[in-house]
């Protein structure tokens, strides 16, 4: 057993008291008044930290700017333009058969036919109620929009590699 394996198996027998000192000695400040499961998750998160590395520097960055925003009053959602683009191809396999979506400026395209919603296509192929933008791999944004930055990767790569050719 490992040091730090012996380290967290010990938690959870200590006494509030305890986990306080332990608290102290780990963070270096005052416990925060938590309850005792809380102090346990507190201390292991900074035992493994210092183990096995804490995170990444662009998250701990994106984590401070999102913190910043959140003081500003503004909201966490997605910043920019995040929606996809007029020309963006969806490519989307079900039961044997490929389909190719079209992002248009007014919906989207699917074998010659517009569609207003992502879930109209979906009930087009499957012939059942969908979610839209979950049948093809893409997250919602604020406002409705199809996030681009939010579609799964496999997704993201088939709608690439679709508009490139």
């Amino acid at each position: 057993m490992t040091v730090l394996t012996e380290q967290l198996a010990a938690l959870p027998a200590m006494s509030p008291a305890q986990l306080r000192a332990e608290w102290r000695r780990v963070y270096r400040t005052a416990p925060p008044r938590l309850t005792p499961d809380l102090l346990v998750r507190g201390i292991a998160y900074r035992l493994q930290e210092r183990s096995q590395g804490g995170l990444p520097a662009g998250t701990a960055r994106e984590l401070d700017r999102a913190a910043q925003r959140l003081l500003r009053g503004d909201s966490l959602g997605p910043r920019g333009d995040t929606r996809l683009k007029p020309g963006t191809r969806l490519v989307r396999h079900w039961n044997g058969t490929t389909y190719n979506v079209l992002v248009s400026e007014n919906g989207f395209i699917m074998d010659g036919r517009s569609f207003t919603s992502l879930s109209h296509v979906a009930k087009a192929i499957t012939g059942a109620h969908w979610s839209g933008p979950r049948f093809v791999g893409v997250k919602l944004s604020v406002g409705g929009q199809v996030g681009a930055a939010a579609m799964s990767s496999a997704r993201r790569v088939s709608a690439v590699r679709a508009a490139a050719s």
